[in-house]
């Protein structure tokens, strides 16, 4: 069966907008460009990715084993940066982004594990698809005249 990729954009942003975290209130988003809340939330979530690394890839807490840090770190992108990241006001392509990634990540973390059974690998894997997405979505890549 066929669907078109415009259909499964749509779907992904239906999902997406109904999931993902948002505004509890219809008041304007406190946390804008310049102000403490907005840097608060862009250090947490920057450092949450970091520090889920540093576990993911056995770093901090060493264990021969896979325990709960290492699962805390691979799950830290979803977890923590992501909703962090959308907590901002931030720009409509951004916050596009972010809702993909929100659905996006989740299923990296359950699918990449059947085929490589390593934590360091499925946070490297959220880690390229949030760079990829932002560079899809925000346009990185495009030429400028």
């Amino acid at each position: 069966m066929f669907i078109s990729c415009f259909h499964l954009i749509f779907v992904a942003q239906k999902t997406a907008a109904t999931f993902a975290p948002r505004a509890s209130t219809a008041s304007k988003n406190p946390a804008i460009p310049g102000s403490t809340l907005y840097t608060v939330f862009e250090v947490q979530a920057y450092v949450s990715m970091l520090l889920g690394g540093a576990l993911s890839f056995n770093l901090i807490f060493p264990s021969d084993q896979p325990d709960i840090w290492r699962l805390m770190g691979m799950w830290s992108i979803w977890m923590f940066t992501i909703p962090s990241l959308r907590a901002r006001d931030c720009s409509k392509n951004e916050k596009e982004a972010l809702n993909y990634l929100f659905l996006l990540v989740p299923l990296l973390n359950v699918a990449i594990p059947f085929f490589w059974k390593s934590f360091a690998v499925v946070w490297s894997a959220d880690i390229i698809a949030f760079f990829g997405m932002y560079a899809w979505k925000l346009g990185w890549l495009k030429k400028t005249d």
